[in-house]
C-alpha cells in the first residue's frame, strides 16, 4: 500500500497535476478580488477553492504517510504543510486576516519547480554573507543622516528637520525617484553646494554598497547551482553503480572460474 502510494506521489504526472492545481488556484484567488466576478460566480469560485484545497490536503497527507517523520525533517515539506495548514484555520473573527493568507498556496510552486528551489536556496545561503554588508550600509546611512540633519535641518525642516525625517528623505534619494526635483533643488536654494553631499551619498549607497548585495547573492546562487550539479552527478554515479554492480560481480565470478580452470589445466599438464 505504502509502496504504491509512494510510486503515485513520485510519478511525474502527479507533480504536473499538483502544479496545474496550484496555477488554477492562483487564477481563482485572483478572480475573487473582482467584485463583479464574485457577484456573478462567487459560489462556483468558492467550490473550486475548496476542491483545490482538499486536493492539496490529500497530497500532503499522502506524503506524510509515505515519508513519516522524514517529512517533518525536510524544510520544503514543512513549508508546504504550513501553507496548506493556514488555509484550514477558520477565517472568522480575529482570525479573518488568515483568509488573505490563502494566496500563499501559490508559493508551493517553489517546492515543485527545481529551478525556483535553487533560486530560493541561493537567497537563503546569501543571508549570512549579507550581515556585514547590512552593518556597513547602516553605518554609512546613519552618518549621512546625521550630517544632513545638521547641515540642512534649519533651512529645510520638512526634509531634514529631525533624524527620522532625514533617514526617510535620504531613503527616497537612494531610490533615485525624484531626488533632484523634490530634495536637491529645494536644499540648493539655501546651500548651493549641497549637490556634492547628495551625489556622494548616492555613489556610496546606491552604486557601491547595494551592488555588494548583488555580488553576494550572485555568488551564493552560483554556489547553489554548482552544489545542485554535483548532487546530480553523484546521483548519476550511484545509479550507474547500481546498474553495473551485478554485471561487475558476474565478470569477477567469471574471472575467478577462468583462473580456477587455468590452474586445473596447469596441474594436469604438470602431472602428465
Amino acid at each position: 500500500m505504502i509502496a504504491r502510494l509512494s510510486a503515485i506521489l513520485a510519478d511525474p504526472r502527479t507533480e504536473r497535476f499538483i502544479m496545474a492545481a496550484i496555477i488554477v488556484n492562483a487564477v481563482v484567488l485572483g478572480l475573487e478580488t473582482s467584485q463583479s466576478i464574485t457577484a456573478q460566480f462567487g459560489p462556483l469560485l468558492t467550490t473550486l477553492d475548496h476542491i483545490l484545497l482538499w486536493i492539496f490536503v490529500v497530497e500532503i497527507a499522502g506524503r506524510i504517510v509515505v515519508h513519516r517523520l522524514a517529512f517533518f525533517r525536510d524544510p520544503w515539506s514543512l513549508f508546504d504543510f504550513a501553507v496548506v495548514g493556514i488555509a484550514l484555520v477558520p477565517a472568522s473573527g480575529a482570525l479573518s486576516v488568515l483568509r488573505a493568507l490563502r494566496v500563499l498556496r501559490i508559493l508551493r510552486l517553489i517546492t515543485i519547480v527545481p529551478t525556483l528551489k535553487r533560486v530560493v536556496g541561493g537567497l537563503l545561503a546569501a543571508l549570512p554573507g549579507m550581515g556585514s554588508i547590512v552593518l556597513l550600509f547602516s553605518l554609512i546611512y546613519y552618518v549621512f543622516a546625521v550630517m544632513a540633519t545638521k547641515l540642512f535641518g534649519a533651512d529645510n525642516p520638512e526634509l531634514f528637520g529631525t533624524l527620522g525625517t532625514s533617514l526617510f528623505t535620504l531613503f527616497t534619494v537612494m531610490t533615485l525617484e525624484g531626488w533632484v526635483e523634490n530634495v536637491t533643488t529645494p536644499v540648493m536654494e539655501h546651500h548651493p553646494y549641497a549637490w556634492v553631499f547628495f551625489i556622494t551619498f548616492i555613489v556610496s549607497t546606491t552604486f557601491m554598497v547595494l551592488n555588494l548585495f548583488i555580488g553576494v547573492v550572485v555568488n551564493a546562487m552560483q554556489s547553489e547551482h554548482e552544489k545542485a550539479e554535483a548532487d546530480e552527478r553523484e546521483a548519476e554515479r550511484e545509479m550507474l553503480h547500481e546498474e553495473t554492480g551485478p554485471l561487475a560481480a558476474e565478470i569477477r565470478s567469471l574471472r575467478e572460474e577462468i583462473a580456477a580452470l587455468r590452474t586445473e589445466v596447469a596441474r594436469h599438464q604438470a602431472a602428465g
